[in-house]
């Protein structure tokens, strides 16, 4: 009888043990849960928070397009910008200090210049995105005589990374641009058109050499 008691109760220490056991090994399992999903949270946290910071640097719209700086005139006519031509990509409107502006802040989305000609003004921030991959950018006035317009059209069209369009803002009847470059024409017969094309169409000041110009905007 005794013996039986004895052989009863080992039985029910040992099933108390094997539970206490299991629930320490619950508890252990549940620690270790707790700590991975928090050092998951904390590092989705992490990178959330970086995440923020640079998209809020890409697009933080920029006044001033992030540019200091003036123009020199060389011997040859062509205006060089000197100082600093901002390249972040924003979604707001920039001011530039020129016109038409030969670099800086930019949209992240470029003007197609595989020759394309538009006829209406173009957002400036789409365009100086252009001529960051190289193009040069023929501008004009209402007085430029359309004789000449016809001739650089077609100029235009015939020569990739170039684009064309009116900008009533600029004060020269036609001017030439490419990144941190810039020059009048008297007009499409004048040979600096030429010239400027041969050195700035995918030249040298080339901030992103090779970069595509389709694939963009068409207006």
């Amino acid at each position: 009888m005794g013996s039986a008691k004895k052989d009863i109760s080992a039985a029910r220490q040992a099933r108390i043990e094997a539970m206490r056991r299991a629930e320490r090994s619950r508890e252990r399992r549940n620690r270790i849960l707790t700590i991975t999903a928090s050092a998951l949270v904390v590092a989705a946290l992490v990178a959330g928070t970086v995440f923020l910071v640079r998209s809020q640097s890409d697009d933080t719209p920029s006044g001033d397009a992030k540019t200091s700086g003036s123009f020199v005139t060389g011997s040859d006519g062509v205006k060089t910008w000197k100082g600093t031509l901002g390249r972040t990509h924003v979604t707001k409107s920039v001011s530039y200090p020129m016109e038409p502006p030969v670099g800086g802040d930019h949209n992240q989305v470029w003007m197609n210049c595989d020759g394309d000609v538009y006829t209406e003004a173009l957002n400036n921030m789409n365009a100086v995105h252009s001529l960051e991959h190289g193009a040069v950018w023929v501008t004009y006035n209402s007085k430029a005589p359309k004789a000449d317009v016809d001739a650089l059209a077609a100029k235009v069209k015939k020569t990739p990374y170039t684009l064309m369009s009116p900008d009533d803002k600029q004060a020269d009847p036609i001017v030439l641009t490419a990144w941190g470059h810039q020059r009048t024409v008297t007009g499409a017969s004048d040979p600096n058109v030429d010239t400027f094309f041969e050195k700035y169409v995918q030249g040298e000041q080339t901030p992103e050499p090779g970069a595509a110009c389709t694939g963009g905007l068409s207006k």
